[in-house]
């Protein structure tokens, strides 16, 4: 059994998750202060990949980061890159498809998070940096924490953007989700079946560690 598949979704996953985390968190501090309006039009904007089909989201990547498109134009000619069909291409598809998930998730933990904590923070004469990373971060911790093992998880499982723009190269782009699709088209049922348990039992431990989280969150919010 070839275990590339296995290792090219946790790593696509991985980095994936590691970007989304970055981002995620910049955008809903910022846009969690926002003005009403303001914040409902950003919010449908990075929020639209959670509700379109995965296809939708793979195609108009393709229209922008493709071979003949601007942006994958452009990078081909000046560095000799094609950002499709290679295995770190399904990187910004997933990236994009898990986004929101660590956007809403971090957003909604800034949201509820006590004010006057930060505005003591400020009184005592502490810098907004030193507030966030000591004070908000931490209180927000939980939330966090939990939406990026979702994102995490939903990465792992992303087929229909990735596929789209990386292809299946058995070896080079595969995934576990575009391996199975491959072995069932080939009538290759007990491999495919063995993929399938694999990404389950993966799954599993991922919910697992959610539900350890929201436990761990439970006595704060009743204290």
């Amino acid at each position: 059994m070839d275990w590339f598949p296995l290792w090219n979704s946790l790593r696509i996953a991985g980095i994936s998750t590691v970007v989304i985390f970055f981002l995620g968190i910049l955008s809903a501090y910022y846009i969690a202060k926002a003005p009403r309006i303001v914040k409902g039009v950003l919010d449908v904007v990075l929020t639209i990949p959670l509700v379109l089909p995965p296809t939708v989201v793979g195609y108009l990547l393709l229209r922008v980061l493709g071979p003949k498109r601007p942006v994958g134009a452009w990078v081909l000619s000046v560095f000799g890159v094609r950002l499709t069909m290679t295995w770190w291409s399904a990187i910004f598809a997933t990236s994009v498809v898990i986004f929101p998930l660590m956007y809403r998730t971090a957003r909604a933990a800034f949201e509820s998070f006590d004010e006057t904590l930060a505005q003591s923070g400020q009184t005592l004469g502490l810098s907004n940096t030193y507030i966030f990373w000591r004070v908000r971060m931490p209180a927000c911790r939980q939330g966090i924490l939990a939406g990026t093992v979702l994102a995490f998880a939903r990465a792992l499982g992303e087929y229909g953007a990735t596929s789209m723009i990386a292809g299946y190269t058995p070896g080079r782009t595969a995934t576990i989700s575009t391996t199975v699709y491959q072995l069932w088209r080939t009538d290759n049922d007990a491999l495919a079946f063995r993929w399938v348990m694999v990404n389950l039992a993966i799954s599993a431990v991922v919910l697992l560690a959610v539900n350890l989280l929201e436990k761990k969150q439970a006595p704060g919010r009743s204290g």
